[in-house]
């Protein structure tokens, strides 16, 4: 069976740097940062919404987005793991999944080349046969094309996505795959409100998890 993830809020939280990325690109538009409750807060569809969310928030001009979310992604791209750390038991989670046959993917609206950037700079890298990220196609979640793009990359089959946001579910439930809910993510929506056949708070007890619901996979 695959399993598949969302990268940030789920296995990684990676608000810090993405806080640091946004806060030396207003530096450079001569801006004050935002706080990180702020970052968060826009995390979730991609880092061009993220510079969109932005840009509104500051009061600053939407014709530079394309601009200035290029920018963002450069400073994002020269420091994707200072401060970005797994969640608490992601790695013994990842090494049970994959000693118990599972096949394991990312689908992530965060770019492709900063994601396994991040996946590399934490050691996460060899657990995963495929990477999708918001740029690897012309859509992106809550789109179910990039989920598909992940399962069809792992060889098919049975897959269940895990993930933490309304995103996530949404993409899922577009997917109509199973989805298991991290609830210690970056969501905003009560966990009872999010579509999701379980969820969990600690990584220690995702691989039991995942078990339970290989009869709904397919």
């Amino acid at each position: 069976m695959n399993v598949v993830f969302d990268l940030d809020g789920t296995l990684v939280d990676s608000a810090p740097d993405i806080q640091a990325a946004v806060a030396r690109m207003l530096a450079a538009e001569g801006r004050a940062p935002l706080d990180l409750a702020t970052i968060t807060a826009f995390i979730g569809n991609g880092l061009p919404k993220l510079v969109e969310r932005v840009i509104r928030h500051t009061g600053m001009d939407l014709a530079d987005h394309a601009r200035l979310t290029r920018l963002t992604l450069d400073q994002y791209n020269a420091a994707t793991a200072d401060l970005t750390r797994p969640y608490p038991g992601v790695m013994a989670a990842l090494v049970a999944l994959q000693a118990a046959g599972m096949t394991l993917g990312i689908c992530t609206n965060k770019p492709e080349a900063p994601a396994r950037a991040v996946l590399r700079d934490l050691g996460l890298d060899r657990f995963f046969m495929a990477v999708v990220g918001g740029d690897s196609l012309a859509v992106t979640k809550p789109d179910p094309a990039p989920l598909h793009a992940a399962i069809a990359a792992l060889g098919g089959g049975a897959t269940v996505y895990v993930g933490d946001s309304e995103v996530d579910a949404a993409t899922a439930v577009a997917a109509k795959v199973p989805f298991v809910l991290f609830t210690e993510g970056y969501r905003k929506t009560p966990v009872a409100e999010l579509p999701h056949q379980a969820a969990f708070s600690d990584f220690a007890d995702l691989p039991a998890l995942i078990a339970d619901l290989g009869g709904l996979a397919h």
